[in-house]
């Protein structure tokens, strides 16, 4: 009797509306499967957003979209978009400032040597920066190498203090990672202590490195490594609690890997700088 109900109500039901009952189901089951859909696809963003927690809309399409083809599932950019924008997964940019900069000393400063110019391949120049990342225990520095070719990460330290011989270990690290000596290298950076000391310009003469520097602590002039700084931190590096030295150093570690082997670049049609890095080599 229920159902007789029901079905006298569906009929009416479909009057109103000026639907036959065949395309009211055909719309039912439309709905359901947009809504099963939805979810296969949400779990997909959340197991990407468990390691790149900041990671923006464009590069996880670019990361879903072989599962969504394996899977028959048709969604365009514009849905996915939406999609994240309605389950409150955008990216909200965090603005932060400190300064970790000293220009101000008795040591020699380098001109601008790569001012205008686009590197052409690997290891032809690197960009340096020193930036803060804020823990339990307080400060830590990081020290950066990138490739500004590839846009890898080819050096890096975290230290408790902003001392030459810190930075000089992601600096050593960078110079243990070249297999074929480039012709020429230049190291380009800011006009910080740590970079005009004499420890540090020892040891990229002694490899034959040039060296450049901004020419009015201009963070325009060193953008891709100020950029490195906003995308490690932001995305990845205030995402986790920290405790200490230890951990924090840990979390570099794990970070850079996923920046350089997992997270997409626009820049190079969504390669990641890995695998730029590993195709010119093979050249």
């Amino acid at each position: 009797m229920k159902n007789h109900y029901r079905q006298i109500a569906l009929v009416r039901l479909c009057r109103l509306l000026g639907v036959t009952r065949q395309a009211y189901y055909q719309h039912f089951k439309s709905g359901q499967n947009k809504r099963v859909t939805n979810h296969i696809v949400l779990k997909q963003i959340l197991s990407i957003r468990k390691w790149h927690p900041r990671m923006g809309g464009r590069k996880i399409y670019k990361m879903i979209k072989p599962f969504l083809q394996h899977h028959t599932i048709k969604m365009g950019r514009d849905a996915l978009f939406n999609l994240m924008e309605d389950n409150q997964l955008q990216v909200i940019r965090k603005k932060r400032k400190n300064v970790t900069t000293n220009s101000y000393h008795r040591f020699h400063k380098y001109p601008n040597l790569i001012n205008g110019y686009t590197p052409q391949r690997i290891n032809e120049i690197w960009v340096s920066d020193i930036t803060y990342w804020k823990i339990d225990e307080g400060y830590v520095y990081i020290s950066l190498i990138t490739d500004a070719y590839s846009r890898k990460v080819v050096g890096y330290h975290v230290a408790k203090n902003l001392g030459t011989a810190e930075t000089l270990q992601a600096l050593t690290m960078a110079l243990k990672k070249i297999e074929n000596k480039p012709s020429r290298l230049i190291h380009h950076s800011d006009r910080g202590i740590q970079y005009c000391s004499t420890e540090y310009v020892k040891l990229l003469q002694d490899n034959n490195i040039q060296i450049s520097m901004t020419a009015n602590g201009d963070p325009y002039e060193n953008a891709l490594a100020e950029r490195m700084n906003g995308i490690l931190k932001g995305e990845y590096l205030y995402e986790y609690a920290v405790s200490n030295l230890t951990q924090a150093r840990k979390i570099m570690d794990l970070t850079v890997k996923l920046y350089n082997e997992e997270r997409p670049h626009m820049s190079w049609d969504y390669k990641t700088p890995e695998s730029v890095h590993a195709l010119i080599l093979k050249c």
